[in-house]
């Protein structure tokens, strides 16, 4: 009888988080949980913060505590390994689709699991950031509605 060696489809799974708006990321957080688990992938949650203070750290430093803080919480309360990777921008708005997709470079992430918005006639001028990452990277993109 021969062995036949499974392959592994994905290494590491990306999701990007806005700490702000973790109410709106309940499906997505769940979806890419549900993935870590069932494949044994780990996780790292990407989050981008401006250089000056806002509702949710008053320094890059604090928001990557704070990221660090929501990683632990999903490794424990999901039963998964995860990890934070905090990230700092002058202009997170206008650099997030690129601060994104050198993420999945720099941590050799092959599968971005992200929340997706409701469409509107915005997204016929301007690409989404799903489609960004998907357009420009090597990684698979999961799109949760």
């Amino acid at each position: 009888m021969s062995t036949r060696r499974e392959e592994v489809m994905f290494s590491r799974i990306l999701v990007p988080v806005d700490l702000g708006h973790l109410d709106r990321l309940e499906k997505v957080l769940h979806v890419a949980a549900d993935l870590a688990r069932h494949y044994r992938l780990p996780v790292v949650y990407v989050g981008v913060v401006g250089t000056v203070p806002d509702q949710i750290a008053r320094t890059p430093g604090e928001f990557a505590d704070k990221l660090k803080g929501f990683a632990e919480h999903q490794a424990e309360t999901q039963g998964i390994e995860a990890s934070a990777h905090a990230l700092s921008s002058p202009d997170p708005q206008a650099e997030l689709d690129r601060l994104l997709r050198k993420a999945v470079e720099t941590l050799g992430a092959d599968l971005v699991v992200m929340a997706s918005h409701s469409p509107s006639w915005l997204d016929w001028l301007l690409p989404s950031h799903g489609g960004s990452v998907a357009e420009h990277s090597e990684a698979s993109v999961f799109v949760v509605r």
